[in-house]
């Protein structure tokens, strides 16, 4: 006779930790400074809003989920500090409303941390 596995709820996981069995679980809330990897980027991906379809072609091809999609105001945000500036969104984007920018254009520059890993 086989051997019956446990259910999951035998396993005391916290409500906190609990995730669905097979489901997406969501993404962090809160930015893990840890992970910040923009320091290799050169160019930056900018988005002409007035070409843009939401199409959210950018936001599935993107490798690092650095497009966010804000319901309330019908737009795409950037998040920059873990953009690693592949430009797989400008390639991908069907309308060509996403093109790249020399990093050096904008005050802000790359966000650059004391140690680089």
């Amino acid at each position: 006779m086989a051997k019956q596995l446990p259910k999951f709820s035998t396993f005391n996981i916290p409500k906190d930790r609990e995730v669905p069995f097979g489901a997406i679980t969501p993404a962090p809330v809160n930015t893990q400074q840890a992970f910040i990897t923009s320091n290799w980027r050169i160019v930056r991906p900018v988005i002409d809003f007035a070409k843009c379809t939401r199409c959210l072609t950018c936001y599935m091809a993107c490798p690092d989920a650095c497009w966010i999609y804000n319901e309330k105001t019908d737009k795409l945000d950037w998040v920059a500090d873990f953009c690693k500036g592949c430009q797989i969104c400008i390639h991908d984007c069907p309308v060509n409303a996403i093109s790249a920018e020399p990093e050096l254009n904008f005050p802000d520059g790359v966000v650059r941390l004391e140690k680089p890993f």
